[in-house]
């Protein structure tokens, strides 16, 4: 789990609500309608602008920025190298009995080529393939999370301008007017919170870490193919080593 969106969100929320609480005016800063015109307005405008299927699977992009899993580059260098070796000292086919104890399945899925002798232009096209459509995945949710960031906003001053409408349409009742228009800025606050403190910065960490799993793959692919050329383990450290600055590159050697 990645602490600090959790912990990001738990100290945003208590920044924004704990001065509320100490100003004993909770339940001013409760309104079911103005609610409803935020949540509602914003989900329906999302639903008009994208497609069905990613409009559901904004659920699961949500998710990964919480139960986000990326390899780091010293863990796939080390593994790359040590498939190197393996693939140098005993074959290709030995790679086999490496498969069942790697869990990434992109890792697997080149492993796996190497293992049935394809070419190493096969195996290069077949895993760009899958790259792009990763990229294109994580580019579609960072959309339409940034799009409910926008929209929040502006739902928010929909729900206002309602709320000023009716107020003036009461002015004959004075002591109305104070509590009418706090009504009416509550959507514009509901809007600001969930647009700044929830949707732009997760749509902001999806994009770190869609960078990382692709620069993962990317050297997964560079990895794979030097060992289907058939270079040793040095050669290709040092390729992959070329992803990372020289400051957190380390001295990696086969472990097998």
């Amino acid at each position: 789990m990645d602490i600090a969106t959790v912990l990001g969100l738990v100290l945003g929320f208590g920044v924004v609500f704990i001065p509320i609480l100490l100003g004993g005016m909770l339940m001013s800063f409760v309104d079911v309608p103005s609610m409803c015109i935020v949540i509602g307005g914003m989900l329906c405008a999302v639903m008009i602008h994208f497609s069905l299927p990613q409009f559901l699977g904004i659920f699961g992009v949500v998710k990964k920025t919480f139960l986000v899993k990326v390899l780091m580059p010293s863990e796939i260098i080390q593994k790359m190298v040590n498939f190197a070796a393996i693939s140098r000292r005993d074959g290709a086919l030995a790679l086999e009995e490496q498969i069942r104890k790697v869990d990434n399945k992109f890792i697997v899925k080149g492993l796996q080529m190497l293992v049935d002798g394809q070419e190493e232009e096969a195996v290069r096209d077949m895993m760009d393939l899958e790259i792009q459509n990763v990229r294109e995945r994580h580019n579609t949710g960072k959309k339409v999370l940034e799009f409910m960031g926008a929209s929040a906003p502006a739902f928010g001053m929909i729900g206002t301008l309602i709320g000023l409408v009716q107020m003036l349409q009461n002015l004959s009742d004075p002591s109305q007017i104070g509590k009418g228009m706090a009504v009416a800025l509550l959507t514009t606050f509901y809007g600001a919170v969930m647009a700044n403190l929830v949707f732009i910065p997760i749509a902001g960490k999806l994009g770190v870490y869609s960078k990382a799993e692709l620069l993962a793959m990317e050297m997964t692919v560079e990895g794979i193919c030097a060992i289907s050329r058939g270079e040793n383990p040095t050669i290709v450290r040092e390729k992959l080593q070329s992803f990372v600055s020289p400051t957190k590159r380390e001295d990696v050697k086969a472990t097998i």
